[in-house]
Order: structure tokens, then C-alpha cells, then sequence
């Protein structure tokens, strides 16, 4: 069959030539070579499925050999769908006012929380103007990545949303091992995790995700230390329309 001819998602505001030169870039190779990798997250379970039927016992290396390829093809799968994410920032969707307790309940549909966390809302403001798509990326990733990276079986998560000097604040803060100081601004950069990723799976792309969308809406994201005695709170800031 013929591959069908993909073409850049269109913008909704205009970059410059060589940023929206990179963004297509990512784009279509993203959306390429994620098919082929779909096929290859399928052929160690039909491997599986002929041996099994041809009688041959699984075990040993063999079953170890199949297990490392479902996990380090599954990790490349997440990494091309978060390219993906990342490429579609500002594109693809409508700018719209969003209901913002609609868009927690959206995302915590989406995120499974263990059963020891409680998620709490402080949301002074329920309404903000921007891509649909874009704020649940960027809750998504403040929610997930605080579920994440959390180094207890339980805890708390707060989500807050308010009106600060003319810009929408969005935060999510945990309980958790917090980040150090050194290291805050080096984890919005892509593709940057600070724990092996055979420790946590994730493609260190959530935080980027984060600034760019505060940026593009004429904002900022920052990390700092928690409220609640231990943990981190990440900050993303955006301008009102």
C-alpha cells in the first residue's frame, strides 16, 4: 500500500522561516518513523504467538531478549509521540476560552493517580484563552510529571490557577523529592531527565512542553521549591488575552 502523503500541520501563529522549518522537520519525521516503530512494538508478540504455537517454551534469554525489545521499542514510541506533542504546540487546534476545572477533570480521566495521592484544587481562575489542545499538554505534563517522579507510595498534589499582574498562573505542586536548585533550569530543556530513564520512563520532554507553551502565550515557566515543606512547584505563567 502506498504511504499517504503527510503534510506540516498548519500554524496558528506565524514563526520565523528556520523555527518553522525545524517544527515541520519534527514533525513529519516524527509521524514517519512512528509507523515503523508500531510495527516493530508488534513483532515480538507475534514471535511470541509462533513459538508458542510451534510448542518451543519461552523462558530464559529468549523471554529476557523479548522483554528488553517491548521495553526499549515502547520507550521510542513514547519519545516519537512526545516529539510529536511538542511539533503540534501552537498548531493543529482552536484558540478558544478554556473551562479550567474541565480541563483537570480531562487530564486526571487520562492520568491514573495511585490510590495514596489526593489531588487538591485551588482554582482562583476557571477560565483561560488558548489553544485547546495546548493546556491540556501542558497540565498533563505538571500533573504527570509531579505523579512521576514522587518517591512515595502517597502524597499530595495541588493544582492552582489564579490572576497575578495581568497573567494566568498555572502551578502544580507535590510533596516529593523536589528538584536541586542547580538543576531547575536545566530540566526544561529537551529530552532532560534527571534519573535514568531504566529508573523512570519518560522522555524528558514534559517540561519542555511546559515553557514553550508559556511562551508562546507570552508567558514564562520556573521551578521552585514546594509550600509544603518538601517537593517542587512548577509555575507556568501566560498572558491574558
Amino acid at each position: 500500500m502506498k504511504p499517504e502523503s503527510v503534510q506540516p500541520p498548519p500554524v496558528v501563529e506565524k514563526q520565523s522561516g528556520a523555527s518553522q522549518d525545524i517544527e515541520d522537520f519534527i514533525y513529519l519525521i516524527s509521524h514517519d518513523v512512528r509507523a515503523s516503530v508500531r510495527a516493530l512494538l508488534e513483532l515480538p508478540r507475534w514471535i511470541e504467538e509462533d513459538l508458542e504455537e510451534a510448542g518451543v517454551k519461552i523462558d530464559g534469554s529468549v523471554a529476557a531478549s523479548i522483554e528488553l525489545m517491548n521495553r526499549h521499542t515502547g520507550r521510542l514510541d513514547r519519545m516519537l509521540v512526545d516529539l510529536l506533542t511538542f511539533s503540534r504546540i501552537g498548531r493543529m487546534q482552536e484558540v478558544r476560552e478554556n473551562h479550567l476545572p474541565r480541563v483537570i477533570d480531562q487530564v486526571l480521566e487520562d492520568i491514573p493517580v495511585p490510590a495514596g495521592f489526593a489531588v487538591i484544587r485551588d482554582m482562583e481562575c476557571d477560565q483561560l484563552v488558548m489553544g485547546d489542545r495546548d493546556v491540556l499538554t501542558l497540565f498533563d505534563a505538571l500533573v504527570g510529571n509531579a505523579l512521576k517522579h514522587h518517591d512515595k507510595s502517597s502524597g499530595q498534589i495541588v493544582i492552582s490557577t489564579s490572576v497575578q499582574a495581568g497573567e494566568v498562573v498555572l502551578s502544580v505542586a507535590d510533596d516529593g523529592p523536589g528538584i536541586p536548585p542547580e538543576y531547575r533550569e536545566n530540566v526544561f530543556g529537551a529530552m532532560r531527565t534527571l534519573r535514568p530513564r531504566d529508573e523512570v520512563e519518560g522522555s524528558g520532554m514534559g517540561l519542555a512542553n511546559v515553557r514553550k507553551i508559556a511562551t508562546l502565550y507570552g508567558g514564562s515557566a520556573r521551578i521552585t521549591d514546594s509550600p509544603y515543606g518538601r517537593g517542587t512547584l512548577v509555575e507556568a505563567r501566560v498572558g491574558v488575552n
